[in-house]
């Protein structure tokens, strides 16, 4: 099985907030995405790697999450009833 996660892009919008996209392509034509985005606190110092940081795993948390719903929709379709998945 090939897999391949693709880092979509960290980019700064015009409101000062870093957001971050995540992709991951399984079996060559399922593809799966996620979003996150980080503001940094007008009190803190202005580091823009941790915006990146935040942003990014917030993506890949989000990401993972619509994998955990799509694995139970795939359960349920197969086992005729509703499935418990925890992620």
């Amino acid at each position: 099985m090939r897999r391949r996660l693709d880092r979509r892009g960290i980019d700064e919008t015009p409101e000062g907030h870093t957001e971050a996209k995540a992709s991951l392509v399984v079996r060559g034509d399922r593809r799966f995405s996620g979003w996150g985005r980080a503001r940094r606190n007008p009190a803190d110092p202005e580091m823009p790697r941790v915006g990146e940081e935040l942003a990014a795993a917030r993506a890949l948390s989000d990401l993972a999450h619509n994998l955990v719903d799509e694995a139970a929709r795939t359960i349920e379709q197969h086992e005729g009833r509703p499935a418990r998945v925890l992620g």
